[in-house]
């Protein structure tokens, strides 16, 4: 399923009411400034029946490069936008975790195989351990 793109918003409203494509496009993106420069003030904005969109500091912590074993830095804290859905999307999005749970599902009954070969990190133990690479 493809993302659902700013165009895409442009066009689906514009057929919807009429309105001119560049229009549309105006206001959609002046929607998008207002949001951005409210939260760069680190205002939160509030969306009804969306969601919250929050500005918070995310905690100091130590970095590690996994190139560089022993390499430890520190990483400061820093502001983050985490977005806290409303009640309606929540709903909704939650009534497509069902029909996600059964796609997947049966994808991963079977192990994923390659040429007649089994794959990933058992199947490569697996093999290691028998000579079998």
């Amino acid at each position: 399923m493809p993302n659902l793109t700013k165009r895409d918003l442009v066009v689906k409203i514009s057929n919807e009411t009429g309105l001119v494509q560049h229009e549309v496009f105006e206001v959609i993106q002046k929607t998008l400034d207002h949001i951005t420069s409210a939260l760069a003030k680190g205002q939160d904005v509030e969306l009804r029946n969306f969601g919250v969109f929050q500005v918070r500091l995310s905690k100091a912590r130590v970095g590690r490069n996994p190139n560089i074993p022993g390499s430890n830095f520190a990483i400061p804290p820093r502001a983050t936008v985490k977005f806290k859905s409303g009640k309606i999307m929540r709903r909704d999005v939650l009534d497509l975790s069902d029909a996600m749970k059964k796609s997947n599902g049966t994808a991963k009954k079977g192990a994923a195989k390659v040429n007649g070969r089994a794959t990933g990190v058992a199947a490569t133990k697996k093999a290691a351990a028998h000579g079998n690479n």
